[in-house]
């Protein structure tokens, strides 16, 4: 079976969205790879809180990865299709990587959590090994539930049109293609929602809540001010991430049309991407500190050869 899936219509406009497209993933693979090679490279930056940043930022690059790529090649061609396989392959991996993030993200918040309401004990409650183990407790935990889940949506008799109004293959407008009633699986997506993207949310919410209590209970405005921009740029990025989720998979199914899931779509797998790696590094001054020493002692390293 082969689905069709959707682009423009209009021919220049496919022109100037695969230009516009092509150009934001390579700024994704470039920021994110960057910001994973000044970490190994600058010893200063091997903390627990870079190690999750390393981790989000190869998640990032696999995330779009899983999408963009396709999408940039249908862009060009004028049949459309991906077999049903496909499709599972791709809902497979976007929605791991995705569940991932989700748990990721929420390990850094506990981190900031550490690091600030209890710094006398943060080298020894975040460990190296406590770190590996929020990371994998993450990708554990992103694998088995979106595996079980796609499973069963791919299950799903699928007849009639074949036409998906969408440009990959997202768990909605797969779901809406089935040709037998999906309340169960629409209800096991919300379940699964609720249970895997909110709990970390709430998790992520009542962190910050501790972390501004403590930075409002600091008497020095200079000090507030420094603990407040250790978590600014986390906090953009779980808003950013968690604001496009939650829309997409626990709104009504009556607010939902096929536009604005495809803008809500391109938010998260094409722009939030591009993003974080921005974030990150415009608003951290170890990270650009990191980055000058480097390409200082790059320049140096290439004089003394010449």
């Amino acid at each position: 079976m082969q689905l069709h899936q959707f682009t423009p219509d209009d021919d220049w406009l496919q022109i100037v969205l695969f230009l516009l497209l092509l150009v934001i993933y390579l700024v994704t693979l470039i920021g994110n790879l960057l910001v994973i090679f000044l970490i190994k490279l600058n010893p200063s930056l091997h903390t627990p809180m870079y190690f999750f940043l390393v981790n989000l930022s190869f998640l990032e690059i696999c995330y779009t990865s899983s999408v963009v790529p396709q999408l940039l090649v249908h862009l060009l061609v004028e049949e459309k299709t991906i077999f049903i396989v496909g499709c599972a392959v791709q809902m497979y991996v976007f929605t791991i990587l995705g569940l991932t993030e989700c748990c990721l993200l929420a390990a850094m918040a506990y981190d900031r959590y550490i690091a600030i309401c209890n710094p006398l004990h943060y080298r020894t409650i975040m460990s190296g090994q406590v770190c590996a183990q929020l990371a994998g407790a993450s990708w554990t935990i992103g694998i088995s539930v979106e595996v079980a889940q796609t499973t069963w949506i791919f299950r799903l008799p699928f007849c009639g049109s074949n036409r998906i109004h969408h440009f990959f293959c997202d768990i909605p407008p797969v779901v809406k293609m089935a040709c037998t009633d999906t309340s169960k699986n629409e209800i096991m997506v919300f379940t699964v929602s609720v249970l895997f993207i909110m709990s970390p949310f709430l998790l992520i919410i009542l962190s910050y809540i501790s972390i501004i209590s403590s930075i409002l209970k600091l008497q020095s405005a200079e000090g507030r001010r420094k603990a407040f921009s250790t978590c600014s740029s986390h906090l953009m990025v779980v808003t950013l991430f968690y604001g496009t989720a939650l829309i997409t998979y626990l709104r009504p199914k009556s607010s939902s049309t096929p536009n604005s899931d495809l803008i809500i779509s391109l938010m998260i797998t094409v722009v939030a991407p591009v993003l974080n790696p921005i974030i990150y590094t415009l608003r951290n001054k170890e990270v650009k500190g990191a980055f000058r020493k480097t390409v200082e002692k790059s320049i140096s390293s290439h004089n003394q050869r010449n």
